[in-house]
């Protein structure tokens, strides 16, 4: 790993991912690539590394619970890292951003729901969950715009149709992390 080449590490906890779909951790490690990419100046400097994990509905749900009080599943979770500056360490040792967990039965049904593929929808919400460690956020109308935009254009360079009002997502953006 190069000093600026991110570490993403996908980890597998649902083996429903790759039944439907083949390639899911390239397309996770592509999606968390481009955001990075795109949010270059919120990285800290040196390497640096991500976790995604592709979970059920279940443990997803367990964690929404404990960590966000709503006792249900929903598509991604965030959980950032750090909340400020990066911490003195080991000049080798890559900074963790954080994890991004994705539940498979929901992301499986909003993407039927929502006329997407699988491996559109998985690769948004990688991206959205990548620009959450990176501090973007969607609690005010402008924060929202921002992190839109940016999304809008990531997916929009791999080829996706904007999720949040382009022929894709006529419904509506309903990504809660």
């Amino acid at each position: 790993m190069t000093d600026r080449t991110p570490d993403i590490a996908v980890t597998v906890e649902d083996s429903s991912w790759d039944q439907a779909l083949a390639d899911a951790e390239t397309l996770c490690r592509k999606a968390a690539l481009a955001a990075l990419a795109a949010a270059a100046p919120r990285l800290p400097s040196g390497p640096i590394e991500v976790s995604v994990v592709l979970a059920d509905d279940a443990l997803v749900q367990g964690l929404n619970r404990d960590w966000r009080g709503k006792d249900r599943p929903t598509n991604v979770l965030s959980f950032a890292a750090l909340d400020g500056p990066a911490t003195a360490q080991a000049a080798d040792a890559p900074v963790l951003l954080g994890d991004v967990i994705l539940a498979y039965g929901t992301c499986r049904a909003e993407a039927e729901t929502d006329g997407k593929s699988l491996a559109d929808h998985l690769t948004h919400l990688v991206v959205h969950g990548t620009l959450h460690l990176l501090g973007y956020d969607h609690e005010t109308d402008d924060d929202a715009s921002v992190m839109e935009g940016l999304e809008t254009a990531i997916l929009s360079a791999m080829g996706i149709a904007d999720p949040h009002g382009g022929p894709i997502a006529a419904q509506g953006e309903r990504t809660p992390a």
